[in-house]
């Protein structure tokens, strides 16, 4: 059911400074994959005064909608970038109350050893996760890296303290506060993909100064890190004509070949390959061009491990696009870009939509 968005006073045109407390407040949120909500109470805050009517369906996916000029039957678009992160879920309490843990998403056990969490169990505690020190290790444990089942989380509490706060499903994140670096670069977990819903924020900050005859359909879509399912559900729900998924693509690091990422700082990537219409790809290229927008071209020769997976093969097809921002470490807490790539996706993304109209979409069937 949709709900009427009170709308604020519009604040025209986010600053750097904006978008940086947004991502600060998202990115410090925990949402781990199925239970987003404490993350979507704060992405709903934010969108209400851009969008006409906002709704959440059963998964917990938010939708929100932004009216079209045109009179009747309307373009459909769809917008989704998924607000889950990944994180930890506790599996068992051993004596001396030290919890073992498990994956939620695709956690590398090589970072998150000696890592500080937080637990949302029935109070919310602090905690380490804890390794044996070299000083105890034989030669062979030293060259062996660490597997998630021989970790735990230390909390520091007797183990009957920890039995009554902290049971087999609790959640934990990985606790780490937003950090600003050199130039426009900035350094925190979550922004795979917390970084795509600023994407979102600052497109439908766009087009408060654009004319556009299609609905917009801005989706914070949950447990893509868990198997793109929100999207699903989402895109069954909208019926889009045309749905593009924003996400994160590797930045250039150290050890990486060139072949294999894009460059921060350089625009957002655009992919071209199976999972992306051709028709969406090349006019996504066409208006980068048009309007001077920084872009870099990523080829994905079969699905993209995105939202756009789901997105295509959603009802009876739909017509997909695929827009990234390029972003370092990532799957880590300290996942690195630059704020420079999220505007300039923000505005792309915004010219799309204000150039598709009936005739755009009535060719999509035909290459």
């Amino acid at each position: 059911m949709w709900n009427k968005v009170q709308v604020s006073p519009k604040n025209w045109g986010l600053s750097d400074l904006d978008i940086k407390r947004f991502l600060k407040d998202i990115c410090e949120a925990p949402g781990v994959s199925g239970y987003e909500h404490h993350v979507a109470k704060v992405i709903k805050a934010a969108f209400c005064q851009f969008c006409d009517e906002v709704r959440q369906d059963r998964l917990g996916n938010v939708v929100f909608y932004k009216k079209g000029t045109g009179e009747s039957n309307r373009p459909r678009i769809l917008l989704a970038a998924h607000m889950d992160e990944i994180g930890l879920m506790v599996t068992k309490v051993e004596e001396g109350g030290f919890l073992r843990f498990t994956a939620v998403g695709g956690i590398d056990p090589r970072t998150i050893v000696g890592q500080e969490v937080i637990l949302y169990g029935k109070e919310t505690l602090a905690g380490v996760i804890g390794a044996k020190p070299p000083h105890l290790t034989d030669d062979e444990e030293r060259g062996k890296g660490h597997k998630i089942e021989d970790l735990h989380i230390d909390v520091g509490l007797p183990e009957d303290q920890v039995r009554k706060l902290a049971a087999p499903g609790t959640l934990a994140v990985i606790r780490r506060e937003l950090i600003e670096l050199a130039g426009n670069s900035i350094a925190a977990k979550a922004l795979d993909d917390r970084a795509g819903i600023a994407v979102l924020l600052t497109c439908l900050d766009e087009l408060e100064r654009l004319q556009h005859s299609a609905d917009v359909y801005a989706v914070a879509t949950v447990q893509e890190e868990v198997g793109v399912r929100g999207a699903a559900v989402a895109t069954y729900g909208v019926v889009p004509d045309i749905g593009i998924a924003v996400d994160v693509t590797h930045g250039e690091m150290p050890g990486v070949p060139e072949h294999d990422v894009s460059y921060i700082g350089k625009g957002p990537a655009l992919t071209l390959g199976p999972n992306i219409h051709p028709k969406v790809g090349k006019e996504l290229v066409r208006l980068a061009k048009e309007y001077r927008i920084p872009y870099q071209i990523e080829v994905t020769p079969g699905v993209t491990g995105t939202d756009a997976r789901a997105i295509q093969v959603t009802r009876g097809g739909i017509a997909t696009g695929l827009v990234s921002i390029p972003l370092r470490y990532m799957h880590t807490s300290v996942e690195l870009l630059d704020l420079d790539d999220i505007k300039q996706a923000g505005r792309l993304l915004a010219h799309f939509i204000a150039a598709v109209d009936h005739e755009f979409v009535e060719g999509l069937p035909c290459y």
